[in-house]
């Protein structure tokens, strides 16, 4: 069949219309605050009002409100947007939707956020790209502690424009001293936050009141309607002034002659010829051409994605970055952060996370929070750690330096976010507020006599035997056995036993998860410097994360950490239980009591595997040793 030719006006025509729709701003908002402020029916009405609906569209429409939609609604706007059906069943919103629309004047790309507190993350990910969000209000209901703690999000996220829409004004009689009063309370919080300039707008999402036309039910109110002020507010684009910044993503080989450097443009502007830096190494070359799959340009700038080629071989990777060579971006390993935690399981203070900051990753571990934000009256909690939706300061230390900017200026290079080395789970997203310079006086101190020397005049390779199971299980015992052994073969080795180091270097600590945690980060820094000093180190602690003995088994030399799994099931270690800890335990006088109402995470792959109900203690300590003596 000849494949369809459109008549030549016609093809002019759309020719026209795209070329004019190529040329409009684009705008991307939210819409977000409380559970049922009316989110979703307010943008369904905005897509329905912009002729953004197809026909086939409306007839689903129809179908699905009288199986789906409020009672006596021929339309229920909400469910062209709530695609879910948990969100139809329930009627609330739970993942982001995204809709794109366009009237004569401009493009638009809006999210609606879910307003349940439980959903606050997603929240989160779609303010990161926002320009505008806004805030809707139940007019009867006023504003909640949702609405402030998305407000405050949105201002973290450097959202810059924010539109209080006063939602339901009909079930009010469009009163406009409700209106008024609701404005008053919000305008006052967003100024505490540092919120600039908010247009308050009385909407009926139901009705169209003031969302595409003005409403002759609300006189009193003379300002623009919401897609009026949509289409004229101002897009600043903030990163085409700065200077040329962009991450690599991809290292593009096609052909053995061609080698370009691929990613989206962060901010500023890049021609042939410029001169740029590239992060972390710092080698300076200059721009030899800008590939697309259009053929080359002669300038590119933030927003596009391109494939960047350059004069001379440095070495450049996923995770570098390509900035101007005058003005480029700083490096640290450490910073104070803001951060929104995300997870039901609260922040482990000491614990390490991934972070990834754009194509960039590394290891942090993250202090206990400077303070947490009372999301009602701003004011700086005391916080011992974070628990979901959470809003805090915290100190973030990383295993090695990463190029970045503060969130303020550029969220690309300043916005973050922490994941679970266990789950992989998503469990913080952050924003960089300042580097935290290292003490410049204080330098590592080289030593004439390292830690090869020590071992050599030991006669033995250092070693760390980290022992780990349940309490009861006998890890005590065994260990002592151990080091019994090799104190009579003439080695030299310490014992770490962990109810001893709780009598000093970690009396200050107690049991909850986050205590758990900085209580084995100190005795992997003290097996450390005793493996430096050519022992083999010997440890017995029930150790229940996984993370932390992976922590430790990180900062020992390759080989070096031998984990012990001491395996006695939970009904043979209670058995056994001479100090009656279990029975406090379950009878609940005994808080946060590994086995009982704190988790065990069991190695996985550890080196040894002791099973005590299979091996008594001499037959377990002959097995340790055997192993030492295998390895030399």
């Amino acid at each position: 069949m000849a494949a369809y030719a459109a008549p030549a006006a016609v093809a002019e025509d759309i020719a026209a219309y795209l070329a004019t729709h190529r040329t409009k701003s684009l705008l991307r908002f939210i819409t977000c605050g409380s559970v049922d402020d009316g989110k979703s029916t307010l943008i369904g009405r905005l897509l329905y009002d912009s002729r953004a609906v197809f026909a086939d569209q409306l007839d689903a429409l129809a179908v699905d409100s009288r199986a789906h939609g409020t009672q006596g609604q021929a339309l229920d706007f909400a469910l062209l947007v709530d695609g879910l059906a948990a969100e139809r069943e329930q009627g609330i919103t739970i993942d982001v939707a995204y809709r794109f629309f366009a009237t004569d004047k401009r493009k638009f790309i809006v999210a609606d956020t879910p307003g349940h507190e439980q959903y606050t993350r997603n929240m989160v990910t779609a303010a990161s790209t926002a320009d505008l969000a806004v805030v809707l209000v139940d007019a009867r209901a006023g504003v909640l502690v949702q609405t402030r703690r998305h407000s405050w999000l949105a201002h973290l996220l450097g959202v810059r424009h924010v539109v209080l829409a006063v939602n339901k004004i009909d079930l009010v009689d469009f009163d406009r001293a409700r209106f008024d009063e609701i404005v008053a309370d919000y305008s006052a919080f967003a100024s505490q936050i540092g919120i600039g300039a908010v247009t308050a707008i009385p909407i009926s999402g139901l009705g169209g009141d003031n969302i595409t036309t003005a409403s002759p039910r609300t006189p009193w109110y003379a300002g623009p309607t919401l897609i009026e002020h949509l289409e004229t507010v101002a897009v600043d684009d903030a990163d085409a002034g700065k200077p040329f910044r962009m991450s690599v993503q991809l290292v593009s080989r096609p052909t053995s002659d061609f080698r370009g450097f691929a990613g989206l443009i962060d901010a500023g502007t890049v021609r042939p010829g410029d001169a740029v830096r590239v992060l972390p190494s710092g080698r300076t070359t200059t721009v030899a051409r800008i590939v697309t799959m259009d053929g080359d340009l002669a300038e590119a700038q933030a927003g596009q994605s391109v494939t960047l080629t350059l004069a001379d071989e440095v070495d450049c990777s996923r995770g570098c970055v390509i900035a101007a060579a005058a003005s480029p971006p700083k490096t640290a390993a450490q910073f104070e952060a803001t951060l929104v935690w995300m997870a039901e399981t609260p922040l482990l203070p000491g614990r390490g996370y991934d972070l990834k900051l754009g194509t960039q990753v590394a290891t942090a571990t993250v202090q206990a929070p400077k303070y947490q934000v009372n999301v009602n009256t701003g004011e700086q909690l005391a916080a011992k750690t974070l628990d979901m939706n959470a809003i805090g300061v915290a100190t973030l230390a990383l295993d090695r330096p990463l190029i970045f900017e503060p969130y303020a200026a550029s969220r690309t290079l300043g916005g973050f976010i922490l994941i679970d080395r266990e789950t992989r789970a998503t469990v913080a997203a952050g924003m960089l507020n300042f580097a935290l310079r290292r003490a410049q006086n204080v330098h590592w101190q080289a030593a004439d006599i390292d830690r090869t020397s020590h071992a050599r005049l030991k006669g033995q390779r250092p070693a760390v035997l980290w022992f780990t199971g349940l309490s009861g299980a006998g890890k005590s015992t065994i260990a002592n056995a151990v080091e019994t052994r090799l104190h009579g073969l003439g080695r030299h080795s310490f014992l770490l036993d962990g109810d001893n180091v709780r009598h000093g270097l970690n009396r200050d600590l107690g049991f909850t998860d986050a205590d758990r945690v900085e209580n084995i980060r100190r005795v992997g820094e003290v097996a450390k410097l005793m493996t430096d000093a050519g022992l083999i180190v010997i440890t017995a602690f029930i150790s229940p994360f996984r993370a932390e003995r992976d922590m430790v088994r990180g900062m020992m030399a390759e080989g070096e950490f031998i984990e012990i799994h001491v395996d006695t099931p939970l009904a043979e270690a209670e058995r056994r239980d001479v100090k009656g800890l279990y029975a406090k335990a379950r009878a609940g006088k005994l808080a946060n009591f590994t086995g009982i109402d704190s988790p065990y995470e069991a190695p996985e792959a550890p080196e040894l595997r002791i099973d005590t109900t299979a091996l008594d203690v001499d037959a377990a300590a002959d097995l340790v040793v055997e192993y030492l003596l295998a390895r030399g």
